[in-house]
Order: C-alpha cells, then structure tokens, then sequence
C-alpha cells in the first residue's frame, strides 16, 4: 500500500542542502542527534572491529554508477536525501514506503583503534516488504534510501521497515560510507561499499505474522548466509560485525545496531565481489556506467 504527502514544488539539489547541513545544530538534527535517544546503549560496540569486506552495491544503488533505460540513475544529487525517515520518499517523489518499523542505530569506526568517524557520511538503501527496489522497481518513488553523518560518537540514526527477503537473498541492507556529505555524490568516491546481513530468527518471525511479507517466508526457507551469493565468501568474524542486533517484536516494531568498520588503507577491490549468479562483476560495475544485472 503507499500514500501520498505533500512536497516542494521545486528540487533545488543536493548543492543547495550541503550548505544548511554544514553548521553543527543542523547536522545533529539530520542525524537524530536530537530527539531520538540511543537505541540500545553500548550494544552497537560489544564486538571487536573487524574490517567489514567490500561487497557488491547490486544493480540497484541509484549512486550514479549504473544506469535505468539508458538514464543515469543518482538519488544522491537530490534535495532531500540526507534525511533520518527513510519511509518517505524526497524531492518530488510522494510515495510511502508500507511495512514494519525498525529503528536503527550504525556506528562508523575506523578498524585502525576501533575510533569513530565523525563527520562521515553513510548512504543506506534496501527493498521494500516484498523484494522490490525504487528507482528501479518502483519507478515513481524513492523511499528507503538516504543519506546521514556520523555525530561525535560515529552514530547515524534512520527509521525505516524491516526489508523483505527476495528470492535468492538473504534479508539484508546495502550502504556505502564517505569520507563527507560533500563526497557523497556518487558511489564511485565511497571508502567502503558493502551490505548488512539480518538476522534470521526476527525477520521469519515478522514474516510469518505480517501479511505486507507475503513472500518472505517462502524466500527465506530457501536461502541461508552460507549459501548466500554475498555474504557465502565471508568469515565468521566479519559475519559477526556486519549483522545487526534486533530487539523489538513483529506487532510494535525493532530497533537495531551495528557496527560498520573500515579499514581506510584498503584498496578499492572486486575481492570477495560477485555478482548475483556467483560469477564475477559484471564489466564496468566499478567504473562506467554498467546494465542492470539481476538482484543483488
């Protein structure tokens, strides 16, 4: 189900948003600094920093890196995108995204000290309740993506819904964390591209009770992390680091935390990298603007 809300008649950019955000009160208000309290205290930081690997950002990043009908496609120079409710979608686009509420809390450090990164910036996108992604999917929305800015601690705050499991998948979450907002025009600049994974026992349980999942049981008893075509080359370790910690129930919602480690002297690589059917990237996916492979 969406619903509509009212916008601005004109998007003036992502240039016009850089300078509001720049000064320390507005950028705290844009990550949640105010109003929204930690969502589990000290639980984002209770393992050790591992280096999370880079993955691939899948076919649907809209970081100005791949293409839609012969269009580039960049949520990332639009007004609006740096924002804490990703269930909305920004500029002139009025859809809603439908399903249940997570609330979640990343922290950004550098894996050199476990130190946070403040000031960087973190893009977050996922699918919907059912697999499907705007931009690409949903061509008249943009909801559940955007962009936040490590506070003093490194945190970055969103509200968003529990993604769906699509076939072939499991439920997961893709980013890709920038040096600065100023950076953060296309994917290309990012000083780690890589996803979240999810736990299993809090999304079959939201599955199984909300209807909105309507294929999420089935897609996600066919998929386990060992088999998954990302997340399969990973260790333990980094398993362990790039999952997030759920709290909550399927009727009032989830908070969730994790902790994204960079390692800032690594090289941009492929390594670890496949694409959807286990293969290689496709040509091009970190460089010229590549076609639209399958999910990813």
């Amino acid at each position: 189900m969406s619903f509509h809300k009212d916008h601005h008649d004109h998007d003036l950019g992502f240039a016009h948003d850089l300078p509001m955000m720049l000064g320390r009160r507005r950028l705290l208000g844009l990550m949640g600094g105010v109003g929204l309290a930690s969502l589990t205290g000290g639980a984002a930081a209770a393992l050790e920093c591992v280096a999370l690997p880079w993955e691939t950002a899948g076919p649907y990043p809209a970081d100005g890196t791949n293409v839609k009908d012969g269009q580039v496609v960049n949520a990332l120079t639009q007004q609006g995108v740096i924002r804490q409710d990703l269930r909305t979608s920004f500029g002139t686009l009025m859809q809603v995204a439908d399903g249940l509420q997570l609330d979640i809390e990343l922290t950004l450090v550098n894996v050199d000290g476990c130190t946070p990164l403040e000031g960087y910036a973190i893009y977050l996108w996922h699918c919907d309740t059912i697999g499907q992604y705007s931009l690409y999917d949903i061509a008249d929305a943009n909801f559940l993506r955007g962009v936040g800015v490590a506070d003093g601690e490194g945190k970055v705050r969103f509200t968003t819904i529990v993604p769906g499991c699509y076939d072939g998948r499991w439920p997961h979450m893709h980013f890709e964390v920038f040096e600065s907002p100023s950076a953060a025009v296309s994917g290309e600049a990012s000083v780690l591209t890589a996803q979240i994974a999810l736990p299993e026992a809090p999304c079959a349980a939201v599955y199984a009770a909300d209807p909105r999942y309507s294929n999420g049981t089935a897609n996600l008893g066919r998929i386990s992390v060992a088999t998954d075509n990302v997340f399969r080359d990973n260790s333990d370790e980094e398993i362990a680091q790039q999952t997030l910690t759920m709290t909550g129930d399927p009727v009032g919602g989830y908070a969730g935390t994790v902790t994204i480690s960079i390692d800032l002297t690594a090289e941009r690589r492929a390594s670890g990298m496949m694409s959807p059917n286990g293969g290689p990237p496709p040509e091009g996916m970190f460089g010229a603007t590549p076609a639209l492979p399958q999910k990813g």
